[in-house]
């Protein structure tokens, strides 16, 4: 059986990798905004398009990775150079992006009648997790559709997962990168109430991660990337409020008594006002060194007393 014809639209940290993984086993059409990065794929071996019209008019399968929902949508349904202008009926739009689970259905529904289908494959575990494969890819659509784009995803990472109906994939990835958000607030809060009485940043690190109290920042982030220096993130404010906001959309009034998601929006937003929106989200750990009085990036275990 011919392998599908795949397309990859959206070459940036996130998506660059993605698509990376891809060239392994498939010829790539691809389309970025940025002519750095179309050079780059195309030095890798992938076919360049002039359009997303033209990624379509190549591709059985698209995947798209772009920053929100709303570039989504000009991506497929833009004029003249819309997926839709040149993608044949029987295609399949695959979303990587963190998008909103709404705006994904209504792209859907709005595709009705065209013979193209959209499914969302939001991923988790960063740019890192993609160079790697071991990234988590979350799969919403039928399972006929999962089953016509899971031989592609596993290309990618085996650990593809089909979580539900069309939008399933986006709202699961919105509450973990809300977990996520929280998290690493949560760690350089900790982490910095213990450097103020006193602690050691690496000691405070090293024993929370044996203990109940470890997350993904306290076993990663502080380790790789606060105690070295590889500080950035290189994930914007903009894009993790975006996703935190996602997420208390999806909570609705429901859980308007609960929640503690307007809590992390309110520090991000800190964060946006002081850093800009392209300010990196590890900026935030400045607030806590201030609070503490103590620097807790780049400490190294000999300062120990």
């Amino acid at each position: 059986m011919d392998k599908p014809r795949i397309g990859y639209i959206g070459l940036g940290i996130m998506g660059g990798a993605l698509a990376r993984r891809l060239l392994r086993e498939h010829a790539l059409t691809v389309f970025d905004l940025s002519p750095e990065r179309r050079e780059v794929f195309a030095a890798l071996g992938a076919t360049v398009a002039d359009s997303p019209a033209a990624v379509g008019a190549a591709s059985d399968i698209v995947l798209t990775c772009l920053p929100t929902s709303t570039q989504v949508r000009d991506v497929i349904f833009g004029d003249n150079y819309g997926l839709i202008r040149g993608m044949k009926p029987g295609g399949i739009i695959v979303d990587q992006t963190s998008g909103a689970t709404t705006a994904t259905r209504a792209m859907a529904a709005e595709l009705d009648g065209t013979g193209i289908e959209l499914i969302d494959g939001p991923v988790s575990g960063g740019p890192r997790g993609a160079d790697a494969g071991t990234i988590a890819i979350m799969v919403g659509g039928t399972a006929d559709q999962y089953a016509r784009v899971e031989p592609v995803l596993t290309v990618i990472s085996p650990n593809v997962t089909h979580v539900g109906p069309l939008g399933a994939g986006h709202t699961l990835k919105a509450v973990n990168n809300m977990m996520s958000a929280a998290n690493r607030l949560l760690a350089f809060e900790a982490v910095s109430i213990a450097a103020a009485n006193g602690i050691n940043p690496t000691v405070a690190v090293d024993v929370i991660n044996k203990s109940s109290g470890r997350n993904s920042a306290t076993l990663a982030v502080f380790p790789n990337q606060i105690f070295t220096d590889d500080f950035a993130a290189r994930f914007t404010m903009a894009l993790m409020e975006k996703d935190v906001a996602l997420a208390a959309e999806l909570a609705g009034e429901r859980f308007k008594h609960l929640t503690l998601t307007p809590l992390i929006l309110r520090n991000y937003h800190m964060g946006i006002d002081r850093f800009g929106r392209n300010g990196d989200i590890h900026d935030m750990l400045r607030f806590y060194e201030e609070a503490a009085g103590v620097p807790i990036a780049k400490m190294q275990p000999e300062a120990t007393p």
